[in-house]
């Protein structure tokens, strides 16, 4: 998870420089807090220098992994993923974007066991571009290429791409206004709807 100073910055056209960081935040504690309801996971690593997050982030219960690398998205994902493994016998992990407000403990639960019959497996995100969930076998190394056409990318990479019906909320992570009212459509989670009285989405973003 970026700064929150930085994150989210194609949002701000929407939402407005003052919320944006505190969006980025909310759907980071309504993502990580989702997940750790979801029976499948174990527990949840997050990558981020980020103080405030940090400390939100685990209070909720999960685990902050400080962003060593400091060479953008994928090495920090490569880097989460080998920390954890340092503390089990190299499990299974999976790769979540933070910005999924929307997220349905079932639904993730429904990708995670469509992923497990692969040694690598992802799933696109809402547009069909990029993607919002990658996951690695155990033993096998989980290679992140998100950014830009990552669906692309990661099926070029050997990973399978899961095809499933009603994991909406696992698709649909937040960049622009639009996306933030597909989100909201669906319903997001308590730390995003706490905002929602403050939000007036601009039009066309």
């Amino acid at each position: 998870m970026k700064p929150l100073a930085l994150a989210k910055s194609r949002l701000g056209a929407a939402v407005g420089e003052g919320l944006r960081p505190r969006l980025a935040l909310a759907f980071a504690l309504d993502t990580v807090a989702a997940a750790l309801d979801c029976p499948a996971v174990r527990d949840v690593a997050v990558v981020t220098d980020d103080p405030l997050a940090g400390a939100e982030l685990a209070a909720l219960g999960a685990r902050i992994v400080p962003d060593s690398p400091a060479a953008g998205l994928n090495a920090a994902l490569a880097h989460g993923a080998c920390r954890v493994r340092t503390r089990r016998a190299a499990p299974a992990v999976a790769a979540l974007n933070a910005d999924l407000p929307a997220l349905r403990p079932a639904e993730l639960g429904r990708v995670l066991a469509a992923a497990a019959g692969f040694p690598r497996a992802f799933l696109a995100d809402a547009a069909g571009v990029g993607t919002t969930f990658l996951s690695a076998a155990a033993g096998t190394d989980l290679n992140p290429v998100f950014g830009g056409p990552s669906r692309a990318a990661h099926g070029a990479s050997g990973a399978a791409e899961i095809l499933l019906d009603g994991v909406d909320s696992v698709r649909r992570d937040v960049d622009t206004g639009a996306d933030l009212r597909a989100a909201l459509a669906l319903g997001v989670g308590p730390a995003t709807a706490a905002l929602r009285d403050a939000l007036d989405v601009v039009p066309g973003h």
